[in-house]
């Protein structure tokens, strides 16, 4: 095996549908943990308005720039875990995830939680891994 494999079983409930993988086997050198992400804008140092899709993208928007800093994108994400406010707000942030992958989805957790930092709607952490790493700064 060569970087990494979704796996999926039909001896769980599908995964089909939502943009998610059962399990990513991998086998790479370089595991990243990336601390939770909510919707910051990074020139501000503010939540952005909009409620929690506007807050999804921007997060996701982190995550990609913490990812670029070693040359990785969002395809060298093996885990996600994903916080809401509300879980009525499940859909809207599966949608604007689900944009960011090419390949096959990582393997994935959502959980509802009472309350997230300054306010958010969202928090988005995750594990990246890759064979290579190319510091950019």
């Amino acid at each position: 095996m060569m970087g990494k494999e979704s796996i999926n079983s039909d001896k769980a409930p599908s995964a089909k549908g939502f943009p998610l993988s059962h399990a990513i086997m991998h086998n790479y050198e370089y595991v990243m943990e990336l601390s939770g992400q909510i919707g910051l804008d990074p020139k501000t140092g503010k939540l952005v308005e909009g409620g929690v899709e506007a807050e999804t993208k921007q997060a996701m928007n982190n995550i990609e720039g913490i990812l670029s800093e070693v040359g990785w994108k969002f395809d060298n994400i093996i885990k996600v875990r994903i916080f809401v406010t509300e879980m009525k707000d499940y859909q809207k942030v599966n949608e604007i995830y689900a944009k960011k992958f090419t390949n096959d989805f990582p393997a994935r957790a959502v959980l509802g939680v009472k309350e997230l930092p300054l306010g958010a709607h969202v928090e988005i952490e995750c594990t990246a891994a890759g064979n290579s790493r190319t510091r950019t700064s």
